[in-house]
């Protein structure tokens, strides 16, 4: 069974056994409005926790898909450069970002469950 965490920036991580698959979730693509441009890291990028991974760009902002964790990146979504409104369409489903395995294991911890995200988001309105 995967574990889905969140981040304060509203990153989601799909743990999947020794790989994570990254994304931004429903909350923050309807703040971005519709994406018409996503840059995904290549395979092989190091990635430090809380460091720039990808960019996003809606008609309203560009915006940083920061990492999660650290670790480094094993795929790129290819299919999103061609098709950015994907993440609109299935932010947590086709949506995705990149995979990537994991450094240190032990970070998925410091992250918000669903419970905590849910929370999270409904103190900011």
């Amino acid at each position: 069974m995967s574990e889905v965490r969140y981040t304060k920036d509203h990153e989601w991580v799909r743990i999947e056994g020794a790989t994570a698959v990254v994304g931004i979730t429903d909350f923050a693509q309807g703040q971005l409005g519709d994406i018409v441009f996503v840059e995904v890291p290549a395979a092989g990028k190091d990635l430090t926790a809380g460091g720039e991974a990808a960019v996003v760009e809606s008609v309203k902002a560009a915006s940083e898909v920061y990492a999660p964790l650290s670790g480094k990146v094993v795929e790129g979504n290819a299919a999103l450069p061609d098709a950015p409104e994907t993440v609109n369409q299935d932010p947590h489903g086709k949506g995705w970002f990149f995979k990537m395995t994991l450094n240190n294991p032990a970070e998925v911890s410091g992250l918000m469950d669903q419970a905590a995200y849910d929370k999270f988001v409904a103190d900011l309105s």
